[in-house]
């Protein structure tokens, strides 16, 4: 892993965090407790502040940034950023799946126990309802979120992603 101190600031992170080996952290970044950092991720808090909180998964060349001076990125609990994913300079609440593949841009806002689709483009400004999954290009709301979704997708794949860094913390 590279872990990299950038104008001053230096990683933060919570307890029992899991960062693969080639995973890159720079920079302004907190992360809260139980976080997971896979394989070829990146999190590059040089230009702003990048924000964790507890349960959060940053998943196989994921990439998470913010802009200049302007746009932080704040991520909340329980949140899963799957293989791929990009999410710059925006707002995620809690319990929320970015899906593969997807990009979530500036000044977004993903309020809780929503997902973003694989593959869906979120663009500058939306504003994501709590409860909805939104998918395509331009990333548009395409049903409201099931009880099933929410406790068998982004519960689920959260806590999986916990099981799953244990594996490597055991080797």
């Amino acid at each position: 892993m590279i872990l990299k101190e950038l104008r001053g600031k230096t990683p933060v992170f919570g307890k029992d965090c899991f960062l693969a080996e080639t995973s890159v952290v720079i920079g302004d970044v907190v992360m809260g407790d139980y976080c997971s950092i896979w394989y070829q991720a990146v999190i590059r808090g040089d230009v702003h502040s990048i924000k964790m909180g507890n349960k959060v998964n940053v998943q196989d060349g994921a990439v998470i940034h913010a802009t200049y001076k302007t746009s932080p990125t704040e991520i909340g609990n329980n949140v899963s950023i799957a293989h791929n994913a990009i999410v710059h300079g925006c707002t995620i609440h809690d319990n929320v799946l970015i899906g593969m593949g997807a990009i979530v841009m500036d000044d977004c806002v993903i309020h809780s126990n929503s997902i973003i689709a694989a593959g869906a483009v979120v663009t500058k400004n939306t504003i994501v309802e709590s409860g909805s999954v939104y998918a395509g290009t331009p990333a548009r709301k395409v049903k409201d979120i099931s009880e099933e979704l929410i406790s068998g997708e982004i519960e689920r794949i959260a806590d999986n992603y916990i099981k799953y860094a244990g594996w490597y913390k055991d080797e």
